[in-house]
This record gives structure tokens, sequence and C-alpha cells, in this order.
């Protein structure tokens, strides 16, 4: 493609010392707009892909329990008598910078689990308030007052924000 570029502007240059001059200060331009089109599209091209690595959320899939050796007080998974289900749902996500973080899991100022990317955890709480918190090796301790009520279903969602900082929040329903 240059090279036809370079002849057509070549070609009706007279061989005479100004005519070649004028026409390799027009090759010399046309070359740097070739380059400068070049770049811009690369440049494009390469915001488009880094784009891809913005927050964006899975796809549906069903979460899956945490592994027992995972889990580092068993006595909050058993249920009981007069305890009540809490499902603890650490969000799926695609983003890299959070995917591979595991983010251990505190009911009541106790470790009670290791949860990763698109993990959930049955606890079983009496009724009442605990505080459930969660963290990861970058983030402080983000607590939540969660009131256990056997009347509802009782949902705790860990999910990140765009800064990549740990949250959590109840679900209502």
């Amino acid at each position: 493609m240059l090279s036809r570029v370079f002849h057509a502007l070549l070609a009706p240059c007279a061989m005479t010392r100004h005519g070649a001059c004028r026409c390799l200060r027009a090759a010399a331009q046309a070359l740097a707009l070739a380059v400068l089109i070049a770049f811009t599209t690369l440049t494009a091209l390469t915001a488009l892909t880094i784009g891809g690595c913005a927050e964006t959320p899975a796809p549906p899939v069903p979460f899956r329990p945490v592994p027992a050796e995972r889990i580092v007080l068993p006595g909050y998974t058993q249920p009981g008598e007069g305890r009540v289900a809490v499902d603890v749902r650490r969000e799926r996500t695609n983003n890299l910078v959070v995917k591979f973080r595991d983010a251990p899991l505190y009911v009541d100022g106790e470790r009670v689990a290791d949860l990763m990317n698109g993990e959930h955890v049955v606890l079983y709480l009496r009724a009442g308030v605990h505080r459930i918190a969660v963290t990861t090796q970058f983030d402080p301790v983000v607590e939540i007052r969660f009131v256990v009520d056997p009347r509802y279903t009782n949902i705790a969602n860990v999910s990140f924000d765009t800064d990549h900082r740990i949250l959590i929040r109840r679900v209502a329903r």
C-alpha cells in the first residue's frame, strides 16, 4: 500500500532538482500520515481490548458450596434446634483483579470460612442480631449488623465495588 502511495506521489514529479525535493517532501508527509493512522487504529484496538477487563458479571450459574477444608468452624454449618439458615453468597465475577482473592468470613468476631469466587456457605444461627463480616488480604474488615429472623429468607451477598473493595449487604427476600 505504501509503495502505491509513493508511486502516485513521485510519478508526476519532474526529474528536476526542485521537483524531486517537493515530491520527496510530499512522500514523507504521506508516510507520516500513514504511520499516524496505523498508530491511532492500534491505540483504539488496544483500548477496546483493555476495556474488556472492566468489572463484568459472569454468566449466571449456581453457587458452589465452600469445600469442607475451607470451613474453619464447622459448628456454624450444622443445622440444629432453634437455628435459622443464613446463606452467605460471594457473587461470581470475571474481573481478574478480584476473581482469585479469598474472602475470609466472620460471624460475631469468629472466622468461619473462606469464600472464593462464586461460592456460598449456609450458616445456622440463632434468631437475633449477629455481626457478619468479610475481608481480603487487601481490604479492612467490612461488617454488617445482620438480623436473623425465621420468618424470612436470610441471605447475605459478598461482592466487590468498582475500586475492587469488598462489600457485604443483606439481600431482601
